[in-house]
């Protein structure tokens, strides 16, 4: 059985506009799938009704649960298991343990409704009383919605990488110098938004042009589920807008491609030696005579792919190296896991995108003062606020939200 669609997402962007009046623009988003009768309501107030069909499906996952958890404390209290046997059981278990706690409260839940059920059978003639539990109960199915809604998202898939952090890099594209002036405007708008959200934000490198804006930038920007929010940020961010360098006034459209790479461990990604050519040399531009004198910029080059990561931001040739090859695991890791993610299901792709870095995503109008996301058909009208870091969540939530969406149109056709 497969479920589609986009009702819930509708929904929300319609709770967006009465919350922000009239800064925005909700055209109906062109999305490729009816609404989902899966999830019969949505508001703030209420969880969302899941079908009969999905309710199955899930239980059968629960009971699954039961089981398997049942299984590995079984095995546990056999002396005989192995340091490693027992350590792989123990972390199962672990992994399984906020499923399981929400299920024993979904159970103690649902055996207070039958209580409830019994009680109002009993006493159908006392109308206290009948009134009292009746009222008890609409509490107790509300809080069994909630558990099951919780519950269904423990079960949906999750992106190992949304906890991490993650290495932005901005580049300029077609549009020559405006091109890398947006360039500088786009990674400063990212600079913003990271502060009023607490994170931790660190150049990496900057490569500026001719009229100081940015060929290419990078920053390592480090805080709770930075990936997460940032990851659908990649592909073209396009601008039309009359440059600083344009005399007569003509409107020109530049484009900058932004990609977001989810910051690697140790233990993901292994850097062998031999495998890595590591030059050194002088660096250019700004940074004052200490940095045109010394070898302190470097380069690294990871020789089985090719790529080549140079930085020249510190003085320090030491500070570079160890920036290069963060900048460097990341890729590495990001390259694994798109090879993982495309034996997936497509679903999520068609939808809302890939990410891609080539993908056309956004478009800032400033003459007419919108952004437009193209992928979810949101326009805010205020192009200032969201190149200052804010309201980008109107995006970003919207993305977040229809991911959500997608994870539940898979889990309900995979079973």
């Amino acid at each position: 059985m497969r479920f589609h669609g986009n009702f819930i997402i509708c929904r929300y962007l319609s709770r967006l506009r009465n919350q922000f009046n009239s800064n925005f623009e909700f055209p109906l988003p062109n999305f490729r799938h009816r609404a989902p009768f899966f999830l019969r309501s949505y508001s703030a107030e209420v969880p969302a009704q899941l079908s009969p069909e999905l309710l199955n499906i899930m239980e059968q996952r629960l009971s699954a649960i039961e089981y398997r958890t049942s299984c590995l404390n079984n095995f546990l209290n056999q002396p005989e298991a192995s340091p490693s046997e027992y350590a792989r059981a123990n972390k199962e278990l672990r992994k399984l343990s906020g499923s399981v706690d929400l299920i024993k409260e979904l159970r103690a839940k649902q055996k207070e409704i039958d209580g409830l059920k019994s009680l109002m059978a009993e006493c159908s003639e006392d109308k206290d009383m009948l009134n009292m539990a009746t009222e008890e109960m609409g509490q107790a199915v509300e809080e069994e919605r909630k558990l099951q809604n919780l519950l269904l998202k423990s079960l949906l898939p999750k992106d190992d990488a949304d906890e991490r952090d993650c290495i932005l890099e901005v580049r300029a594209g077609t549009g020559g110098e405006e091109a890398s002036l947006f360039a500088m405007d786009i990674f400063r708008m990212y600079e913003k938004y990271a502060l009023e959200k607490g994170w931790k934000f660190e150049v990496v490198d900057i490569a500026q042009s001719d009229h100081k804006g940015y060929k290419e930038a990078s920053a390592a920007i480090a805080g709770d589920g930075v990936f997460r929010k940032l990851k659908f940020e990649s592909g073209i961010h396009r601008v039309q807008r009359v440059p600083v360098t344009e005399k007569s006034g003509r409107i020109h459209t530049s484009a900058v491609s932004v990609a977001i790479l989810p910051q690697a461990d140790e233990v993901d990604v292994q850097l062998k030696n031999e495998d890595l050519r590591i030059d050194t040399y002088r660096s250019g531009g700004s940074g004052g005579q200490h940095a045109n004198t010394t070898n302190s910029a470097v380069r690294v080059t990871h020789i089985p792919t090719g790529i080549m990561i140079t930085i020249q931001d510190e003085r320090s040739q030491h500070m570079n190296k160890a920036k290069a090859l963060k900048v460097l695991c990341a890729k590495l890791y990001e390259m694994e896991r798109l090879r993982l993610r495309s034996s997936r299901s497509k679903l999520r792709l068609e939808q809302i995108g890939s990410g891609d870095r080539s993908e056309r995503i956004r478009t800032y109008n400033f003459p007419q003062g919108r952004v437009t996301d193209h992928r979810v058909g949101i326009t805010y009208h205020s192009v200032d606020d969201v190149m200052q870091g804010e309201n980008l969540d109107v995006f970003i939530d919207a993305l977040l939200l229809q991911e959500e969406m997608d994870a539940m149109a898979t889990f309900s056709s995979s079973q």
